[in-house]
């Protein structure tokens, strides 16, 4: 097979994610694109461990996807006897389904010009489904849909449909509807074609026959495709096709494609796909669906950033002759060491080239370039707008970094990262792990934005924070088996965080004489508090010379020092404005480290006085169970201080919705094992910080004092 890479013209090219809730076919889906478009031989088993797109070993062992995995193929599949004009490349990136993995999802919705959402066609939009969608919406990514699990007890296209509309707000297009549902599921009828497809006899589902649409279907196929072309003429944005629409004139199926491709990448419309990608079914229409309406790397708005020297500010098209890239993920990769993946919006990158990393102003050497075909790679020797690569041999480039040319620089937006929630200690078994434990850390915490490594200053303990307690685990088993390095780990505890509930002002001196030179730094803070989420911001309103401006900077320095301890029970402070509004200097003794001691002793004043409070994590959960277990759950998680938002019915089951503290909830999955006899499950997600109550935030100061008294002794 050729590689078709080079000549294949960016208007051809589609770089698509697929994204879902955990469970809903994703990793399934891709492997059987990677099949159908020739890029495998053999179809990849989430069960036998055969992925291609789950690589890692932990991946394979839990069935689940960890890291997103890039891949790149072709649509129809290049072949040396066809006419190639038709072929498109598709760089796929597949994301993780489970919520500790947020930040791979983020970061890869960041860098996507489309998505393909997979939906499990019985269980509808779950809540995960929910959060990808938002994540997505968050970067107007324009996406396809596929219901998937048609064969599945229980499955329900149309009633998937209502609930995209109701609880995503979107406007599907229904492109297909199912010949016959659960283990009667057969095929597809396309609609505007008009045509039906059916998968028997071929166990790969490579090919497919066309039938006859039954009697019993004609009807609804032909009120399906009129809502359809109604829905295309009215949100393409084509007055000469609403026209036409209007007087009543026949469409060509040319127009209506063009139509719904402008409102598909518009985000007015969502086109809609069904089939089974277990049982090998309706996955070549889709295929169709993300060539056809997805957007090509020409087809999307402009970048923004701004030129770091200048701050003036610019917007970066795929023609723009200068290099701009993102770097969107760093993974450690066993054979070839640091690989940084990047997509690049303008210019070319050439291996061997001297490039800028404009986010932390330094100049790195491309060492090689590789496309990726999840942890296969193939060396190229140069990569140009529109593609995702990878990088060896970029040092000091961090997820989210913007790479250009050193003689014009160019800043992207950064992409931020929701903050960890649960944390546990972590020691090595040996002295010789100590060093290695080190080194382990640093490389995961490089690769993973919401991974944070800290320490202890009461016991001197190396804490991990992290988005679940999955996600820890994960990483602890990465660390045994890709750095060799045995350590304990503690119990996870809940992330807590002290806030403030009011403005106060606090002043902070710092003066000493010690013969010659002396220290001086004096400063007036005013702190306010904002929403919750806002996060922390410093600001100077010193107007005059009382405090010379080189010192602002040492001042904001202690009181980001200050805030990692608060004063309730020495968690982190957050969400609050800090103000430096006056304070006195010395021409002679005063310096940045006295500001500084200066800026951390006046937050702590402030802050005594601004009516601190402790917050904790709320989780967002779903439990799913039969009915005769409902009173029993809820009564449950009652008991856990959750605030029950409601019920519904989904089949045959009940799922509730409920707010919990996450303190309430460690070893949550073994309580409803013993409570429903192993037949309910949940899914649990962040919600948002929440004040402790009274009595609970008084157990947990008593038990961060105990560390402390124990040491005085």
């Amino acid at each position: 097979m050729k590689d078709n890479r080079k000549q294949i013209p960016i208007q051809r090219v589609r770089n698509i994610g697929i994204i879902a809730h955990i469970d809903a076919g994703k990793t399934t889906t891709t492997e059987r694109i990677l099949f159908y478009t020739g890029k495998t031989y053999k179809i990849g088993d989430i069960d036998e461990g055969s992925t291609q797109m789950d690589w890692m070993d932990q991946e394979r062992e839990r069935g689940i996807t960890i890291q997103s995995a890039a891949t790149t193929c072709f649509w129809p599949p290049a072949d040396d006897d066809k006419d190639d004009s038709q072929v498109h490349r598709i760089n796929i990136i597949d994301t993780p389904g489970h919520v500790d993995f947020t930040a791979e999802v983020e970061r890869s919705l960041r860098v996507l010009d489309g998505g393909v959402v997979v939906f499990d066609a019985e269980e509808g939009v779950q809540s995960q489904s929910e959060t990808v969608w938002r994540q997505a919406d968050k970067y107007n990514v324009p996406r396809l849909c596929f219901v998937n699990k048609m064969d599945k007890i229980g499955a329900n296209f149309l009633n998937t449909i209502e609930e995209i509309k109701d609880k995503l707000g979107a406007r599907p297009a229904i492109m297909a509807l199912p010949i016959g549902a659960e283990k009667e599921f057969r095929g597809i009828i396309l609609l505007l074609e008009r045509e039906a497809l059916v998968w028997e006899g071929d166990q790969t589902g490579a090919k497919f026959n066309q039938i006859e649409i039954s009697e019993d279907m004609k009807e609804e196929v032909e009120k399906q495709r009129s809502a359809l072309i109604e829905q295309i003429c009215e949100h393409s944005g084509d007055d000469k096709l609403l026209e036409k629409y209007l007087e009543g004139e026949e469409i060509s199926t040319e127009e209506l494609k063009k139509g719904l491709r402008q409102a598909t990448i518009a985000y007015r419309l969502i086109p809609t796909y069904c089939g089974t990608s277990l049982r090998n079914k309706g996955i070549q229409p889709l295929l169709d669906g993300i060539v056809d309406f997805l957007p090509s790397p020409l087809d999307i708005p402009p970048v923004t950033g701004y030129n770091p020297k200048t701050e003036e500010e610019g917007k970066i098209t795929v023609e723009s002759p200068n290099l701009v890239g993102l770097a969107f993920k760093i993974q450690t990769d066993p054979h070839v060491g640091r690989l940084t993946y990047v997509r690049i919006y303008s210019g070319t990158l050439t291996s061997g080239s001297y490039i800028l990393n404009s986010t932390a102003d330094k100049k790195e050497r491309v060492g090689r370039l590789l496309l990726m075909h999840a942890n296969k790679r193939e060396e190229i020797e140069q990569a140009v707008a529109g593609e995702i690569v990878a990088v060896v041999g970029l040092k000091d480039t961090a997820t989210g970094d913007t790479l250009t040319e050193e003689k014009n620089p160019f800043l992207l937006e950064i992409i931020t990262f929701p903050e960890p929630v649960i944390s546990l200690s972590i020691e090595p078994k040996t002295r010789a792990d100590q060093e290695k434990l080190g080194y382990a850390l640093a490389k995961l915490a490089e690769e993973d934005p919401t991974f944070q490594v800290s320490s202890d200053r009461e016991t001197g303990q190396t804490i991990i924070s992290g988005m679940g307690e999955l996600h820890l685990e994960i990483l602890v088993d990465r660390m045994k088996r890709e750095f060799r390095v045995d350590a304990n780990t503690g119990r996870p505890q809940v992330a807590y965080r002290e806030t403030i509930q009011q403005t106060a002002t606090g002043e902070g001196k710092y003066i000493r004489q010690s013969g010659g030179r002396g220290q001086y730094g004096h400063c007036l803070l005013r702190i306010e508090p904002r929403d919750r989420g806002e996060g922390y911001e410093f600001t100077s309103e010193i107007k005059g010379a009382a405090i010379p401006r080189e010192f602002i900077p040492a001042i904001e320095k202690g009181v980001k020092e200050a805030m990692e301890n608060g004063v309730v029970a020495g968690y982190p402070l957050v969400d609050m404005r800090v103000i430096v509004y006056d304070g006195s200097y010395h021409e002679v003794d005063s310096s940045e480290i006295a500001f500084k001691i200066a800026g951390s002793f006046a937050l702590q004043q402030a802050v005594k006085s601004a009516n601190p409070a402790l917050i904790e994590p709320i989780m967002k959960t779903e439990v799913t169970t039969p009915e005769e277990y409902l009173g029993e759950i809820i009564g449950d998680l009652s008991s856990k201080r959750a605030k029950i938002l409601g019920t519904k019915t989904r089949g045959n089951v009940k799922v509730i919705t409920a707010l919990v503290p996450l303190a309430e909830m460690p070893q949550y999955a073994t309580r409803l094992r013993t409570l429903t006899a192993g037949r309910a499950s949940f899914y649990m997600e962040p919600s948002h910080y929440e004040e402790v109550p009274t009595n609970i935030a008084g157990q947990i100061i008593a038990q961060r004092k105990k560390p402390e008294q124990e040491i005085e002794k």
